[in-house]
């Protein structure tokens, strides 16, 4: 029997049950379990105190008695009889539990099988690879990757040509010079390049890239311009004529025969090391540090991170693996409404990293073997689109929810998006897998791991609707004029939806203040310098600064370009990942759930209606046996009209996650932590706010 820990010392609210490990997971079966746990969100994989073994940083046991304490790792011994038990988890969870009642030798039975398990040798020890090979054995066709599923994986030519139909990439075509992986062991087996360079062309350049990753296409603006990523040229001798004849082929791409601009970034690029040192000195400012640091020191580092994080949106790389995915994604995010939609949002990232050769095992490090190559990088592309969706809510059509499940999606090892490097690593282990564990493939190639986007894997439809943004304004909406069903394209809304949900305060407005807002003490200092620096931007205005100041002055176009707004000061926490797990931090029956469940109930409200008229005037004004089609949202209109339902009693402001038994350490009250909590705002150094620009 042991004992799960709610806070950082034990007390009547720990939870009494049985820890399990197996190769998937670390279980608690818990005796007992307290009603504000329940909430009606439920994992199909995980249980409520479940924790995947990919999601385990360390594994550190203790013995309070003799005051001795070891990280372990795999194959690793234990010398002393744990007392305890400390999980650091890589989503921010720090779990504790304790073997006062158990037995020394199973206490340190289970910790030792927790450190071998979540250090795999090898990938095919990933418990991915049992997991499909159980169903490939309990069928005959294998896996469907997600029946019925909408999202493009660009693993096809025809995928490609859709994209590029969509696009109107005309000039463009998809290449297969690299199918079975003939010329670059990372690209995929398709991708598109310009329609004037023959194969041979392609063959003959590509030993001059690094790692034969010539030129990608990633996406066609409306104007015919082209977004292509590249890696860098490896052999120098053969730089200018390799370039000048990939830019005239880009050249003809276009219908105006434009120049090519290239933006080559690399001295300026903060590497895979930097952003892993970011993310570990927010994961101490949000959960670990005792917070006896001052004040000072504490915004210092908040201020440091938030200016990493705002100094990586324009870069390219060497090998275009890394942070070229995170620029072509939010290129294409600010650019292409299609992107914001969530079947365009997956079908993004499924080409412009899956496919693209992301090294999603190496960054997370699923196999704990090289801690220099591990990074979040893919977390930093999700917390610049979480950015983007918090300034314009209304032109995305999922929820912050659907991004923070994304990012804990990473550490359930059991979907294609997130176990391999390259498509190649990915069919080379798979057919290895099959042979030793006679699996017959029969016409696959390869085993068909479910990719992340078969979102029933994990959760049920009813859960799903949580993806669902009620604030969405779609490129076609549907409205009633005069009793009748209409659609129309949305152009310009004359509101301004960001700061409706999650968003800034609303003195702002796209960036400027009007003339009757009025802001707070601490930000007139932001006022002042702005005013100082104003005549000297004038005369030193640049056609960029220019375009930009024009955008923030006009309405926003939903559907047109999302600038976001970039100073230091805009930049938010993304607290519903990053602080879900901090009880302090949790606001109940409150914080902007509230305002998500009355939308939502607004939303679900209107769209009934609109579905009973649509079917009434269909059967010719007789409401007999009308069919209801199925809710897009998580909370549903009440059937008593004038009675709006109340929120649910196990709402908070960190639904549809629990912090309640996640975290052990120090409480925060009247720390740096608690005032920003609370509401206080953040000072910046003087330098920062006299250099903010566009």
């Amino acid at each position: 029997i042991q004992k799960k820990c709610i806070g950082a010392e034990s007390c009547q609210d720990d939870l009494w049950g049985k820890l399990v490990c197996t190769n998937f997971k670390v279980s608690f079966i818990s005796h007992n379990s307290l009603p504000r746990q329940r909430f009606q969100c439920t994992h199909r994989l995980l249980g409520e105190h479940d924790i995947p073994l990919a999601c385990v940083e360390q594994v550190v046991t203790v013995n309070d008695v003799k005051g001795k304490q070891k990280i372990l790792g795999s194959n690793q011994k234990l010398k002393f009889n744990p007392t305890e038990l400390i999980l650091y988890c890589k989503d921010f969870r720090i779990i504790r539990f304790r073997f006062d009642e158990a037995g020394p030798e199973s206490a340190k039975k289970v910790c030792l099988a927790i450190a071998h398990y979540s250090h795999p040798a090898d990938p095919q020890l990933l418990f991915g690879f049992e997991y499909v090979g159980k169903r490939y054995h309990g069928s005959v066709n294998g896996v469907d990757p997600g029946g019925g599923m909408q999202t493009p994986l660009f693993d096809c030519s025809s995928d490609w040509d859709r994209e590029i139909k969509r696009t109107g990439a005309s000039e463009w075509r998809v290449c297969t010079i690299n199918q079975g992986y003939f010329i670059s062991p990372s690209l995929p087996e398709f991708f598109v390049v310009p329609v004037s360079l023959a194969d041979q062309d392609l063959k003959q350049y590509a030993c001059f890239f690094y790692s034969q990753r010539i030129p990608l296409w990633c996406w066609n603006h409306s104007s015919g311009s082209a977004l292509v990523r590249m890696s860098n040229i490896s052999d120098p001798q053969q730089q200018r004529k390799v370039e000048q004849r990939i830019s005239s082929a880009i050249t003809k791409s276009h219908p105006l025969r434009s120049d090519v601009f290239k933006s080559d970034l690399d001295k300026t690029l903060p590497n895979i090391q930097d952003i892993q040192a970011a993310l570990l000195k927010l994961r101490q400012i949000c959960v670990i540090d005792p917070f006896e640091e001052s004040e000072e020191k504490w915004l210092s580092s908040l201020e440091m991170i938030n200016d990493l994080l705002y100094s990586v949106w324009v870069c390219t790389e060497n090998e275009d693996r890394d942070l070229s995915c995170v620029i072509s994604c939010l290129v294409q995010l600010m650019c292409d409404p299609h992107c914001r939609s969530l079947h365009g949002f997956q079908g993004l990232i499924q080409k412009e990293w899956v496919m693209a050769g992301h090294r999603f095992l190496d960054r997370c490090n699923h196999l704990k073997k090289n801690d220099k190559e591990e990074s979040p990088v893919f977390l930093l592309f999700l917390d610049c689109a979480w950015q983007l969706w918090n300034q314009y809510p209304a032109a995305f059509e999922f929820t912050d929810v659907y991004l923070t499940v994304l990012g804990d999606s990473m550490w359930v090892p059991i979907f294609s998006t997130f176990l391999f490097n390259c498509p190649r690593q990915r069919a080379e282990n798979s057919r290895d897998f099959a042979s030793s564990k006679s699996i017959h493939l029969g016409q696959d190639q390869a085993l068909r791991f479910p990719p992340v986007w078969d979102w029933s894997q994990q959760f049920s439809l009813k859960d799903q609707t949580l993806f669902n943004n009620p604030l969405y304004v779609g490129k076609i909406a549907t409205c009633v004029q005069n009793g009748t069903v209409k659609t129309f394209t949305h152009r310009r809304s004359k509101k301004n939806y960001s700061s409706t949900l999650r968003g800034l305060p609303s003195a702002f407005r796209n960036g400027s203040i009007g003339p009757n807002d009025t802001l707070a003490r601490r930000n007139s200092l932001v006022l002042r310098l702005r005013s100082d620096l104003s005549q000297v931007r004038e005369q030193q205005e640049t056609p960029s600064e220019r375009f930009i100041r024009d955008f923030f002055s006009r309405p926003v176009d939903l559907q047109g370009l999302l600038l976001p707004q970039l100073l230091p000061s805009h930049l938010s926490v993304w607290k519903l990942y990053f602080l879900r797990w901090v009880p302090e931090a949790q606001i109940p029956q409150g914080g902007p759930i509230t305002t998500f469940h009355k939308l939502s109930v607004l939303t679900d409200e209107i769209e009934m209606l609109q579905n009973q008229l649509k079917q009434y005037k269909g059967a010719g004004g007789t409401p007999n046996n009308l069919h209801v089609e199925p809710s897009k949202m998580y909370f549903k209109s009440s059937s008593t009209p004038h009675q709006p339902p109340a929120p649910p009693e196990y709402l908070s402001s960190s639904f549809p996650f629990s912090p309640v038994g996640n975290l052990c350490r120090p409480g925060i009250l009247g720390t740096p932590l608690s005032k920003f909590l609370n509401g206080a705002k953040i000072w910046l150094s003087t330098e920062t706010l006299a250099n903010e620009t566009f």
